[in-house]
């Protein structure tokens, strides 16, 4: 049996043409930013949010008091969440150890992980004000070392979101701003007359907010490509529809072009799971997006066999894989492209989006062939360092340096060696030309 589409998403062509439009909005927005500072930022300000404070970095006594207006319980999953992800974050960063090591007799090197010194952390607002990416990028960069962290999130209903600055604040961050969309990650990146540029930006964000991150990619450094939100769910005949619509459903509802797609090798679950999601979208309180992304965005496949399930899922390399299955650790051992597993029927992704300790910026659009999400090593940078420490090695490594040099025409390139087996070897070696071989290759 080939591989059936019981439903399938609105092809690339109309997806391509809405990149087309944000592309060029963003591209004409960073340029203003670039050209005009705080003005414009005021201006983007007062016309996406109704938002035009006298400053947009909120004050010591200004966080303070959004952080009482949250509740007792919130701030207690607040610092619950936290506690998790910090503790994951930090077995991480304990995975990451300098190296020195002696190559060869004299010749020592090594690299050293080392924090980047500024980061611009970016939180969505609008319809969901997600507190949890305030963990994710604050925390895991405080974690790293990072020696700046600045956190930026849209106001919500005209002020600061106060559950998001508390999060920012505990997470760690010296700087907090109340700006959103391109105008907070260019305002970070570029820099204005108030705001200090950073050297990276990450977190994620709407269609417009990942575009403004990618064309600033080169001047600061970011942590992924990322786009509309997606979820996969691999399943077989061990669960049911009702489980599978419910977390088709939870990733959906994060706006009107979030992929979801079912891979399953049982004909009757899929057409289970597509009635089962008819039925709860007609309760759901978020069915207007979440039924618009189905609808849109959504994919059931049927495939014959476990193979051929995990062929599709490797190929289409979705955010969020949720595998159900009778051989759960069977995937985990051959997948191999996509953002986050979330193994076994009590598993789930709503879980790791915001509590269980492992961070929810992930790689989409396939992104996750060549790289996985955000996590403490993001914020570090491994370089290394060598050193000669003996005139024998100098001397020695000189003249293969050379001979490699001349081979490909680079003579001072050349003399950097041979300076050194005259100084430290002893030899005379002709300026221009290649050190003769005294030693025997290695």
């Amino acid at each position: 049996m080939a591989i059936e589409h019981l439903k399938k998403s609105k092809p690339e062509a109309e997806r391509a043409e809405e990149d087309a439009r944000v592309r060029a909005t963003v591209e004409a927005t960073l340029a203003d930013i670039e050209t005009r500072g705080d003005a414009a930022i005021r201006g983007l300000s007062e016309k996406f949010d109704n938002y035009s404070p006298r400053t947009f970095r909120l004050s010591a006594s200004e966080i303070e008091a959004a952080m009482q207006e949250v509740s007792t319980r919130a701030m207690e999953d607040i610092r619950f969440a936290q506690a998790q992800i910090r503790r994951f974050a930090e077995a991480q960063r304990a995975s990451m150890t300098d190296v020195e090591t002696e190559t060869l007799p004299g010749v020592i090197l090594g690299h050293k992980n080392i924090p980047v010194q500024s980061v611009g952390c970016y939180v969505p607002g609008g319809k969901f004000p997600m507190v949890a990416s305030a963990h994710m990028s604050v925390l895991t960069a405080s974690v790293a070392g990072v020696p700046r962290i600045i956190a930026s999130a849209p106001p919500v209903d005209g002020k600061p979101h106060p559950a998001i600055v508390a999060a920012m604040h505990m997470g760690g961050a010296h700087e907090i701003y109340v700006l959103g969309g391109i105008q907070a990650v260019g305002a970070m990146a570029i820099g204005t007359e108030t705001i200090e540029p950073v050297h990276m930006l990450v977190g994620p964000g709407n269609a417009f907010v990942a575009e403004a991150k990618r064309q600033l990619f080169g001047r600061v450094g970011i942590d992924l490509f990322a786009g509309p939100t997606e979820t996969m769910v691999i399943a077989d005949h061990t669960v049911d529809a009702e489980l599978c619509a419910t977390d088709l459903l939870g990733q959906a509802e994060h706006g009107f072009n979030s992929p979801a797609c079912l891979i399953t090798n049982s004909r009757r679950l899929a057409e289970d799971t597509m009635a089962e999601i008819d039925r709860l979208l007609a309760i759901l309180p978020t069915r207007e997006t979440a039924s618009a992304s189905w609808r849109d965005y959504g994919d059931v496949i049927i495939c014959e066999s476990y193979e051929e399930m995990l062929d599709v899922a490797n190929d289409m390399a979705y955010e969020h894989v949720q595998v159900m299955t009778d051989r759960d650790d069977w995937f985990l051992e051959n997948m191999n492209a996509y953002g986050a597993l979330f193994l076994g029927a009590r598993t789930n992704v709503a879980n790791g989006d915001k509590v269980i300790g492992t961070n929810h910026t992930l790689p989409t659009k396939k992104a996750g062939r060549y790289t996985g999400g955000l996590w403490v090593g993001k914020f570090l940078k491994t370089h290394s360092y060598q050193k000669v420490v003996t005139d024998e090695a100098a001397a020695m490594v000189g003249e293969y340096g050379s001979r490699l040099c001349m081979l490909e025409g680079f003579v001072g390139h050349a003399e950097q060696c041979n300076i050194r087996v005259r100084r430290y070897g002893g030899r005379n070696v002709p300026y221009g030309s290649a050190a003769e071989p005294l030693h025997a290759a290695e």
